[in-house]
């Protein structure tokens, strides 16, 4: 009957009028309904025999009934009927309106408006109306834990702007709460601001509703979320559950969102921050003198008073020793031996090159576990780029190359011998090119030869002017290190030639024919 929707008790009234013989037009003027309404209205009236004076009035059930089955007969026929069910489907994926439009048009070559659309959606959500239930908790039961924005600060020190969020932990059964001024949601941020606020709650709910942040949540799920390993161990450590919201439901969180809007809505208007240590120092006067002495709206009570009257000694009890909230996370070990972890680099044994393992990370130490065997051990690091190598972790040709430098390769040459020392340092005397390895190969050489025929050697290499890697290791391997100080009479040959020629006679044979 019409786009209007009329209350029960104006159908009746119209009815009654109509039964004292009013018309339409004076019922009308009544402003119970329009004359069309109302002509529509006496029809059905007259079918169903409700005019007769001697009848009773139907019941509002009855008028209910017939009135809506004349209306949706009189009234057109929606161009989104063929396409309710799907249509519905769709809205209960919570797809928006406008995309649901666009797939008519798409699928079906739908000609109608978006108005149409529109109002199948409003009529959906009128039928199936959203329900919630307010949930009950008992003092200390649980806490709920949220982001949100937060100010954007210029630190008057350093002059950086910063963007930040706000995390908060309210206690649901007293509303008090904990907030503080972050710059990220990172997994060591998480759980040290958990920490924090049990300290400033001085013990620890029995449960944590959360939603379901990657710093806490590796996978969403309404069934099986996986939980993040750190965030599990500080858990465990401190006593308390982990409860998150299925994906896509916040509601479940409710009273620790109220406090989120609160302070982005009551604190951060009209106020200046120094720095984020400003910020954080404001904040918590605020939680203390503003929100925790505030009459709270569902409770009626402050929240400061209400947690100190009931709730403080129903938390469970701080450790008596903190626990050392670490981050776990899953690295890879690259060919250079090391693993990274927040722009650092640490080491492990080069046999695990190319393998993924684990990483935990204290606020002082790095431990790399390999299939739960602790290959390393490192100090944390923090500065971008630094490097933390365990040299037993490297192959040993890098081991041998990377320690044995120049200054190591002179002091073995002088404890084989002069000449030794001598090609050597002609080697490092080079301008152009590193010699470095061909220095470490003739030390080296002594393990295999002998130090005695290793200085030979290198003495004749030198009297032939031909100090190199190469040529000693000749010299040695051919056995002419045994020929070296050949001499007639005593006296050494010339510089320019020391020894025997392939096809050359020896010249005190030749004096003596």
């Amino acid at each position: 009957m019409g786009n209007r929707r009329f209350e029960m008790y104006e159908y009746r009234q119209a009815i009654v009028s109509m039964r004292l013989g009013a018309s339409n037009r004076q019922i009308a003027k009544a402003g119970l309904m329009g004359r069309l309404k109302a002509t529509e209205l006496r029809k059905i009236a007259l079918v169903e025999g409700w005019l007769e004076p001697g009848s009773p009035l139907p019941d509002d059930s009855v008028i209910a009934q017939v009135v809506d089955k004349g209306g949706e007969e009189a009234g057109p026929r929606s161009s989104l009927l063929a396409y309710r069910e799907e249509v519905q489907v769709w809205w209960e994926q919570g797809i928006r309106g406008t995309t649901i439009h666009d797939a008519l048009i798409r699928k079906y070559g739908y000609q109608g408006s978006y108005s149409s659309v529109r109002r199948l959606l409003q009529g959906l959500k009128e039928a199936h109306p959203e329900v919630s239930v307010i949930l009950d908790f008992e003092p200390g039961e649980a806490g709920q834990v949220d982001f949100g924005a937060g100010p954007k600060i210029t630190d008057v020190y350093t002059g950086e702007v910063l963007a930040t969020q706000i995390f908060v932990m309210t206690l649901c059964w007293s509303r008090h709460q904990y907030a503080e001024i972050i710059r990220n949601q990172k997994v060591e941020t998480w759980l040290g601001c958990h920490r924090r606020a049990f300290e400033w709650f001085n013990g620890v709910p029995g449960k944590l509703i959360i939603d379901n942040p990657k710093c806490a949540i590796t996978r969403a799920c309404f069934h099986d979320p996986e939980v993040q390993r750190s965030y599990a161990e500080a858990a465990e450590a401190y006593g308390f559950l982990i409860s998150p919201c299925p994906p896509r439901d916040p509601k479940k969180k409710g009273r620790v969102e109220a406090g989120v809007k609160y302070i982005k809505g009551s604190f951060m208007p009209l106020r200046e921050f120094r720095s984020l240590a400003d910020a954080n120092q404001q904040l918590h006067q605020w939680i203390l003198e503003t929100a925790g002495q505030r009459i709270h709206g569902s409770t009626r009570a402050k929240p400061l008073e209400q947690f100190e009257r009931a709730e403080r000694h129903l938390l469970k009890a701080l450790p008596d020793v903190a626990p050392e909230l670490s981050i776990w996370a899953r690295v890879k070990v690259h060919g250079n031996c090391h693993v990274q972890f927040e722009q650092g680099l640490y080491s492990v044994p080069f046999v695990l090159v190319r393998k993924e393992l684990w990483l935990k990370a204290s606020e002082s130490t790095v431990k790399i576990f390999h299939e739960l065997n602790l290959v390393a051990v490192h100090p944390r690091l923090r500065r971008p780029g630094a490097r933390s190598t365990v040299p037993a972790h490297l192959p040993p040709e890098a081991v041998a190359y990377q320690m044995q430098d120049p200054r190591w390769c002179l002091k073995q040459a002088e404890e084989i011998g002069a000449h030794c020392r001598e090609l050597i340092g002609i080697l490092f005397a080079d301008r152009v090119l590193d010699h470095l390895r061909a220095a470490q190969g003739i030390v080296r050489l002594a393990q295999r030869f002998g130090p005695v025929r290793l200085e030979a050697a290198c003495r004749r290499a030198l009297a032939f002017a031909n100090p190199r890697y190469r040529t000693v290791k000749s010299i040695l391997e051919q056995g002419l290190d045994a020929h070296e100080g050949e001499c007639l009479d005593g006296q050494d040959l010339p510089t320019a030639y020391r020894g025997q020629g392939r096809f050359s006679r020896n010249i005190g044979s030749l004096l003596l024919h």
